[in-house]
């Protein structure tokens, strides 16, 4: 598998300017936006509407995080199939710290997940997660506007009940002069995700079959956006799910995060009917979420698939020749 330096990914900035619905500025933009989802399945998205400082002391919180005694970690327990605290020596990676906070964008749920870790109560914490993880949620429903826009579709096409799921993550240096798999290569179970790294690259997409790119020199106000395995359904296939890794290398911690979006149980996934026609037959039936995404997450293995669950999952049998 090499990294190919030669393909380079989208980079789309999003321009105040461009944001208002309806004008020529957005139209392009949705044009972007949907094409680099087609072609690669993510994109780098520059939007300064999230402060720089307050990633900034996101990730100085999570530096303060990672030093909490493990027997506060250990309380970091979501209900199944979502991940809580994975310690250093997990499935994922000798390399790998992660922790789980469900619904970031309710302060109650961010609060009680900070009375594990610091029983006395870290109200920055609370505050700058709170506000990281909100914004990152509205930034998730404007692509998804631009996709449904884009694809000319009404605004209930791609509409539903839902969570946004944070992992914080540190991943640490491999011995030196070598290169680790800090995650393994996966496509991502969910609708959607927005990733944030602090400066020190590591995730690499898969654009071709062992073809990889290196995410690097990702700007200040640089996020980027990941198609799951659940908006590939709900696209009829036209949407890619991007394959990714995170390689470490040099000698620094390397801290991200991350925003999912968690559909609530119950949720059935379902292509709009526009987007079924002679040259796009319907390659996937109605997708029930949890029973997909409890399946990915029955076995470590399972979750290392690179898409195929979700066909073996929900694909269509192929129609029998006469």
């Amino acid at each position: 598998m090499t990294v190919d330096a030669k393909i380079e990914l989208p980079v789309i900035e999003f321009r105040s300017s461009d944001l208002e619905r309806g004008t020529n500025g957005w139209h392009q933009l949705c044009k972007k936006v949907r094409e680099a989802c087609e072609t690669f399945g993510c994109f780098e998205v520059v939007y300064d509407t999230i402060s720089t400082e307050v990633r900034e002391e996101m990730f100085r919180l999570m530096k303060e995080l990672v030093e909490v005694p493990v027997e506060r970690k250990q309380k970091n327990v979501l209900p199944p199939p979502s991940p809580g605290w994975v310690g250093p020596g997990s499935h994922v990676s000798p390399l790998y710290e992660g922790f789980g906070l469900g619904d970031v964008s309710n302060y109650d749920s961010v609060k009680n997940f900070a009375q594990l870790m610091w029983p006395e109560g870290h109200p920055r914490f609370c505050d700058t997660a709170h506000t990281m993880g909100t914004q990152l949620e509205v930034l998730n429903k404007l692509i998804w506007l631009m996709l449904i826009d884009s694809y000319g579709l009404g605004d209930d096409s791609l509409k539903m009940n839902y969570t946004t799921f944070m992992r914080m993550m540190k991943y640490m240096p491999p011995p030196p002069g070598e290169n680790e798999i800090g995650f393994f290569a996966h496509t991502d179970k969910l609708v959607s995700t927005l990733i944030c790294e602090n400066q020190i690259p590591g995730l690499e997409i898969e654009v071709n079959d062992g073809q990889w790119i290196r995410m690097t020199n990702l700007s200040p106000s640089s996020f980027v956006f990941v198609v799951g395995d659940a908006l590939m359904a709900w696209s009829n296939g036209r949407l890619k799910a991007a394959k990714h890794r995170v390689l470490i290398k040099g000698d620094k911690d390397r801290f991200s995060m991350a925003a999912f979006i968690l559909p609530n149980k119950g949720t059935i996934i379902k292509i709009p009917k526009e987007l079924i026609d002679e040259q796009h037959p319907r390659i996937f039936k109605d997708l029930d979420f949890m029973e997909f995404y409890s399946l990915a997450f029955s076995d470590p293995t399972k979750s290392r698939d690179s898409g195929q669950l979700l066909h073996k999952f929900a694909a269509l049998s192929p129609p029998v020749s006469n």
